[in-house]
């Protein structure tokens, strides 16, 4: 097996292969990132491991979904724990690549392949990412403005409602996209609207490719075990995809108050006695269960029309 580990920075991706002591550095550009995927085909690589970092990872992921290539993303703290039990406790831009390799080649049966989501959904995503930044700036700017003088409040007023007019055209450029492309399993339970959608479709392109129990563990809504011996510790939920788990969240709040099942659902959970949040996260796991079947479904059916 040839297996591969790129250490992704904000300006360079680092190249590692297994079994090789040095590390190859190409530009994190569109260029850099054309000649690696080239590099990669002529190694006929079977296994590529990154590093989630917050984004620069993205471009180079879907390239080379586009090119066939094999390609996983890691958590930061999943390669950093694998570092350690290797016992490298150094770290540096070629060490991180080739123990990433060394992941790649030892894990890789066991790591998730990257399923990069067609261009509409890449353009929603950075318009989703616009949107939360607009917002963010809006509720900053009003924060400043709250004590401010009269005349710097003039001035913020004006720049909130500039701000306001993007995040319009940015909202109805999103429900656009969503009316176009979205499928009816976003749409089937009350809550679950506009943004809720757009995070789904934009943020977890796996929807509907994994099953219940892989998708909740990787939104982050999957208790955890804490068991040894005849001691047995606390379920506890850890780790995911924050912006996905914050607008399950929101959903979920409306769900458990207007929709039928799920309000039967948390009622029946809290007369169990269970804690208000801990049935509020079980009401967050069945409810993306629920959408996650059936966009499982829908994919199905659309691979079945196609055939």
């Amino acid at each position: 097996m040839t297996a591969v580990g790129i250490d992704v920075g904000k300006s360079s991706l680092d190249l590692g292969i297994d079994g090789q002591a040095g590390v190859v550095r190409y530009a994190n550009g569109q260029a850099g990132i054309a000649k690696l995927v080239k590099r990669l085909q002529a190694l006929g690589a079977e296994r590529i491991v990154v590093e989630a970092t917050g984004g620069y990872e993205e471009p180079l992921l879907e390239a080379c979904c586009d090119a066939g290539l094999w390609i996983a993303r890691v958590n930061p703290r999943q390669a950093r724990d694998f570092a350690r039990a290797t016992g490298e406790l150094a770290k540096t831009d070629a060490i991180d690549a080739r123990l990433l390799a060394l992941m790649a080649r030892m894990f890789g049966d066991r790591l998730r392949r990257h399923i990069a989501p067609p261009p509409w959904q890449r353009e929603l995503r950075a318009w989703l990412r616009r949107r939360s930044q607009v917002v963010m700036l809006i509720q900053a700017q009003k924060q400043q403005a709250a004590m401010a003088p009269t005349a710097v409040r003039k001035l913020a007023a004006r720049t909130i409602a500039a701000l306001a007019r993007e995040l319009t055209a940015i909202e109805g450029t999103m429900k656009a996209l969503i009316q176009e492309h979205a499928s009816p399993a976003l749409r089937s339970t009350k809550g679950l609207g506009p943004v809720f959608q757009a995070t789904m479709l934009a943020m977890l392109p796996e929807l509907g490719h994994l099953s219940r129990r892989e998708i909740a563990k990787l939104t982050g809504v999957a208790p955890m075990n804490r068991d040894s011996g005849q001691g047995q510790g606390k379920r506890r939920i850890r780790g995911g995809r924050s912006p996905v788990r914050v607008a399950l969240y929101m959903a979920t709040l409306s769900a458990v108050r207007w929709d039928p099942l799920m309000k039967a659902h948390y009622q029946q959970l809290r007369a169990r006695g269970k804690l208000g949040k801990v049935a509020l996260v079980a009401c967050m796991r069945k409810l993306l269960g629920i959408v996650n079947a059936r966009r499982r479904d829908e994919l199905r059916a659309e691979a079945a029309a196609l055939a």
